[in-house]
């Protein structure tokens, strides 16, 4: 089998989960046997645009015609089976589905967010919620607001290729939504549940830790819509070191806020940005780990982590989050009391789920179970493919 794998990776600087993932994800297949031809554009190449290239990069995510002749050329020398599209923004554009089809070579698509309707992807506006272009066939709401890079000029032209590749995301042959709540995002936009398979992503086996471990780690971007602010409002309802430490991982905009904390109380410790070993020594270090996201986060990646090295998790009711955690944690409303009753718990009875967690990546989240996953739904996808044909 194979397959065009297409991604527009993030830039430099910018949040980079979804590029590892990607990443694993061609390492895995190849492991498995799939002949991977990877498509992948950076947001970096926008610094090496021409003034005239920049002037037209607005326009880039309704077609790019440089990447469209691009894949025409890898299909026609390639032949390949299939393409499979993860972000296709900026510099790929959702119009690389009706190029492959012009080829007829069959598409399936890894949502990762919720840009088929909301212009920034979140669902998440001024601190909360916001839902506002669901159901709308233009979404005027993320021009008003200026949703996408807080830009009025940028969001219009985002708000147009949402609402010009409306029909051209219909056209995917199958998606993969990484957890249950983009499945019901799909079912909402108006995919068939029979072209939905609702498949997470994995993540390498870093083992389980062989000590029991003490105490909380909250590791994210240290922006509003992550929580950290609801995790320490929850923390200081507790007497201090009643809980163990609270160790913080991570850097952004709210760093201040996470480093007056620790020096006002002394069960908590901000350990700044760290590597991805660090990540998983800390993990390892830890009881519980805490994933509080106020918005629909679509796959934290560090509650995989946590489950990889056999620690449970305290999350909020929020997006993918309670699916990934099954039984193997805690699940509560993102307000400081539930989430201070829920540390309580966590507390008492973390050393307890530590082998349930591990249990729940090994059975649902390992990369050789989601690998066959995800080539079943490939053979799948092939197999409708040759009986229409």
């Amino acid at each position: 089998m194979k397959v065009v794998v297409a991604h527009n990776r993030y830039a430099s600087g910018q949040p980079s989960g979804e590029n590892v993932i990607v990443d694993a994800e061609i390492a895995q297949l190849g492991a498995a046997g799939v002949t991977v031809l990877p498509f992948l554009r950076s947001s970096d190449e926008i610094g090496t645009f021409s003034t005239a290239q920049k002037v037209l990069l607005p326009l880039s995510p309704l077609r790019n015609g440089a990447s469209q002749r691009a894949l025409s050329a890898v299909i026609k020398a390639e032949k390949p089976d299939l393409v499979h599209l993860h972000n296709p923004y900026p510099l790929i554009s959702p119009s690389i589905v009706k190029t492959a089809h012009a080829h007829g070579v069959p598409v399936v698509h890894t949502v990762h967010n919720y840009r088929q309707v909301c212009a920034p992807g979140l669902y998440f506006r001024d601190g909360h919620i916001c839902t506002e272009c669901r159901g709308r066939a233009f979404p005027t709401p993320a021009v008003t607001h200026a949703c996408y890079r807080g830009s009025k000029a940028q969001s219009a032209v985002m708000a147009a290729t949402l609402a010009y590749h409306r029909g051209t995301w219909k056209q995917v042959d199958h998606f993969v939504a990484l957890t249950d709540r983009i499945a019901a995002h799909l079912a909402d936009f108006g995919i068939p549940a029979e072209r939905i398979t609702v498949k997470p992503n994995g993540i390498p086996d870093a083992g389980a830790a062989t000590e029991p471990g003490s105490g909380f780690l909250y590791a994210a971007r240290l922006t509003p819509e992550k929580g950290l602010e609801l995790v320490l409002d929850a923390w200081s309802r507790h007497d201090d070191g009643a809980l163990g430490t609270l160790r913080i991982i991570g850097d952004g905009p709210l760093r201040p806020r996470a480093e007056r904390a620790a020096a006002e109380r002394g069960d908590v410790t901000y350990l700044g940005p760290v590597d991805n070993a660090t990540v998983r020594a800390e993990i390892a270090r830890a009881a519980c780990v805490i994933a509080a996201s106020t918005w629909h986060d679509v796959l934290p990646t560090i509650i995989l982590e946590a489950l990889s090295g056999g620690r449970p998790v305290l999350v909020t009711d929020r997006g993918g989050m309670p699916y990934l955690t099954g039984e193997a944690g805690w699940v509560v409303e993102p307000d400081a009391a539930s989430l201070a009753d829920g540390l309580r718990k966590a507390h008492e009875g973390a050393a307890a789920l530590a082998p349930v967690a591990r249990a729940r990546y090994e059975s649902q989240f390992a990369p050789d179970v989601l690998t066959e996953r995800l080539i079943g739904v490939y053979r799948a996808v092939l197999d409708r493919n040759a009986g229409r044909s």
